[in-house]
């Protein structure tokens, strides 16, 4: 589990494509500093698994399965592209944000951006199949930083960025048109599924 408070911005060192899969090799010294294999490490917002039997220097690798790819931005990386990294949650760390899977829901494109005085306005596209789970003032993970929803529109959805978050993870640096990984509250969808749960078991049979 994370929280979306990213730790710092790495970049892509190598991209291998394959058909059906892809391995990226990504450095960070903050998230090796105690990295081992099989540890899990948030990449953009997508939980993966390093898989180097020993982490080398402040590099990491792990491998990308078809379906990541069909379903997140990961697969438009390419070596130098810089990455938004976070350790896995230690059981006694502080919750800075909100409760993160890493398990990507979707992708969005970025529409429009306002800055402000020092900080800036970023509307996204808002996927139809997401839409009910996003409310103003709710929490949302986009390439894995935990945000709050500033406003909410038939097919956008709006955040505001203060200075660190533009500084230090890459949505400052992302431009109108540029995909990014979407992952909503997971609480909105099990509270779906418990009151759809809930309304089929208590019909009365015909």
């Amino acid at each position: 589990m994370f929280t979306g408070i990213v730790e710092e911005l790495g970049r892509v060192e190598h991209l291998d494509l394959g058909e059906t899969s892809a391995r990226l090799t990504l450095r960070g010294p903050l998230v090796t500093s105690d990295a081992v294999h099989g540890a899990s490490i948030s990449v953009n917002g997508v939980c993966l698994t390093v898989v180097d039997p020993e982490v080398t220097g402040d590099t990491f690798t792990v491998d990308v399965m078809a379906e990541t790819l069909s379903r997140t931005g990961l697969g438009a990386l390419f070596p130098g592209a810089p990455v938004n990294l976070e350790r896995a949650m230690a059981a006694a760390g502080r919750f800075g944000g909100h409760i993160v899977q890493g398990h990507v829901d979707g992708t969005a494109t970025v529409v429009e951006r306002v800055p402000g005085d020092r900080w800036e306005v970023v509307t996204f596209s808002l996927p139809q199949a997401l839409a009910r789970y996003v409310v103003e003032k709710g929490s949302i993970t986009v390439d894995g930083v935990s945000l709050t929803v500033s406003a909410v529109a038939a097919t956008t959805f709006s955040v505001s960025l203060i200075p660190t978050t533009l500084e230090q993870t890459t949505l400052g640096q992302r431009a109108v048109g540029d995909t990014v990984n979407l992952e909503v509250d997971v609480l909105a969808k099990y509270v779906e599924r418990m009151l759809s749960t809930r309304t089929s078991t208590t019909e009365v049979p015909q």
